[in-house]
């Protein structure tokens, strides 16, 4: 129970840094939620098919390196792919080329700092909750 409300505080706060972003430098609520909208089903319509890709070339790695570099690769072009689609969504709500460059980078950037804070805390919180939620006598 606590992994699963975890997982959706993480994904609360993901989108919750999105949106501020996006609100921000579209300069209304309305369309930095629009924006928060787009991006993540755009990105769940997209991701099995880079997934896939990679899976094949993955699949014909000669070598047990081969296939690291190879997922290391990947991770690489799906990071890339993300932030391609955040610029190309902020780009198309805000008709700004330097709106969709900021949210592109300015995004993953503070989810990269906020998130292991976010993490730190939940683990703290689970720690001091633990002793309570182990039965009497074990």
């Amino acid at each position: 129970m606590m992994i699963a409300a975890k997982r959706a505080s993480q994904v609360g706060t993901h989108i919750g840094i999105g949106f501020v972003v996006a609100a921000l430098l579209a300069g209304s609520a309305f369309l930095g939620g629009l924006a928060m909208l787009l991006e993540p089903v755009i990105n769940v319509v997209l991701l099995p098919f880079h997934e896939h890709a990679w899976a094949r070339r993955q699949a014909g790695a000669s070598s047990k390196r081969a296939r690291y570099a190879l997922v290391a690769a990947e991770k690489i072009s799906q990071t890339g792919l993300h932030a391609v689609i955040a610029f190309g969504v902020m780009y198309a709500v805000t008709g700004s080329l330097a709106s969709g460059g900021i949210a592109a980078l300015v995004e993953p950037l503070l989810n990269v700092l906020v998130m292991p804070l976010h993490d730190r805390l939940w683990d703290q919180w689970r720690l001091k909750l633990a002793p309570a939620a182990l039965p009497s006598g074990a």
